[in-house]
């Protein structure tokens, strides 16, 4: 399908939507219930059938808060997971897992691939089972993400291909097939993160082209989630997205999400100056703080990149995933980041104003249960 094609299915389907439509970017907050499960799961206390039913109700508790919060396209929080990459590296067959046990959930494995992968039409990640599981727990539109090739490429110590680009490519391959499964269960909204290129602006070339192996053919709104990094609510690198124009402009996606709250909106001139003509996901919620927005806040942040992108090619979501986040914070910010919405779709349609609410308040304290690497990244 070409991108002129995908780009005019998209502004039918997001048409249904109110303008400045808002979404979250993929992963919700972790209940430390959840955690201590998981760490159970790893050290065989816990099966995984019992895992996977605890999982489910994580799930619908997750739904169910941003559905409470007004959020118009929800997500299933990525409470499956343990991290943005071995979910799905533990279910490649030829990616071999060096030490499979872990003492905390979300550590990376090592892992190793000593052959080429066998052919993507007969793997299955069951990523399509998951996306069924959370279409019947709620009535909204549902975007499901996934981590990209390039970024899983970083975790995987290549001795099958003669260089890291054949091997990105092959993964490239492995998702486009499961991306078609998803499509096939109904999925309309599929997103790649790509957290780890932020590392490697020299290869955001190769990047880009398997992000268009992945999107080839799949029939569905595709968007392209690039961060600096997540992993335990401290951002991997620094810098701007000075390193990801133009290239992108050759990603066959359709929505561009980017993070903007934590680190300022000068790169909305890289929009303006390059001409990205489709939609935007702009960040308004800093995901590495526990300090809760105001509307107010979230409102100048949109209007500022209005003078930029129209708002029928804006969409408003947090920088980053919610996982690191206290659920009551997550809450917070996401309400807020409603409110702040309404606010200015108010605005646009010359509606009055609405009536302040009062500040949040919170006494929580940041906790980094694993320091971990700190070059690691996580969506």
């Amino acid at each position: 399908m070409a991108p002129s094609e995908r780009r005019v299915r998209e502004r039918h389907e997001w048409s249904e939507l109110p303008t400045l439509p808002t979404s979250v970017v993929g992963s919700y907050s972790v209940p430390e219930w959840l955690e201590r499960l998981k760490n159970d799961f790893y050290q065989r206390r816990l099966s995984y059938q019992h895992l996977s039913e605890i999982c489910e109700v994580a799930i619908k508790a997750a739904l169910k808060d941003q559905e409470l919060t007004g959020i118009d396209v929800v997500s299933d929080g990525e409470l499956r997971r343990d991290n943005d990459i071995d979910y799905l590296l533990a279910r490649i067959p030829g990616i071999e897992i060096l030490n499979p046990a872990k003492t905390y959930y979300y550590d990376y494995y090592d892992t190793v691939i000593r052959a080429p992968l066998p052919s993507p039409e007969g793997i299955a990640l069951g990523l399509a089972e998951d996306f069924a599981f959370t279409q019947t727990q709620t009535d909204r539109p549902v975007k499901f993400s996934f981590t990209g090739p390039f970024s899983l490429s970083r975790r995987i110590r290549n001795e099958a291909y003669g260089s890291s680009g054949d091997l990105v490519r092959a993964l490239a391959e492995v998702l486009n097939a499961e991306a078609h499964r998803l499509a096939g269960a109904g999925a309309t909204l599929l997103q790649m993160d790509e957290p780890f290129l932020a590392g490697y602006p020299e290869d955001v070339g190769l990047a880009m082209e398997a992000i268009n192996i992945v999107t080839a053919g799949v029939p569905v709104t595709w968007g392209l989630h690039v961060c600096y990094g997540n992993r335990y609510a401290r951002p991997s690198w620094e810098g701007h997205y000075d390193f990801l124009f133009p290239a992108v402009l050759d990603a066959d996606v359709d929505q561009l999400v980017l993070e903007f709250a934590r680190k300022g909106y000068d790169d909305l001139q890289l929009i303006r100056k390059y001409g990205w003509d489709r939609s935007l996901g702009l960040g308004v919620i800093d995901v590495k703080s526990e300090e809760i927005e105001g509307r107010q806040e979230v409102a100048g942040r949109i209007r500022r990149a209005l003078d930029v992108v129209p708002s029928e090619r804006l969409i408003v979501n947090p920088d980053c995933g919610l996982r690191h986040l206290p659920v009551d914070i997550a809450r917070a910010k996401l309400r807020a980041m409603v409110e702040g919405t309404a606010d200015v779709r108010r605005e646009l349609s010359g509606a009055p104003e609405a009536e302040p609410t009062p500040p949040h308040h919170h006494d929580h304290q940041s906790h980094d249960p694993n320091p971990g690497d700190p070059t690691d990244a996580a969506g």
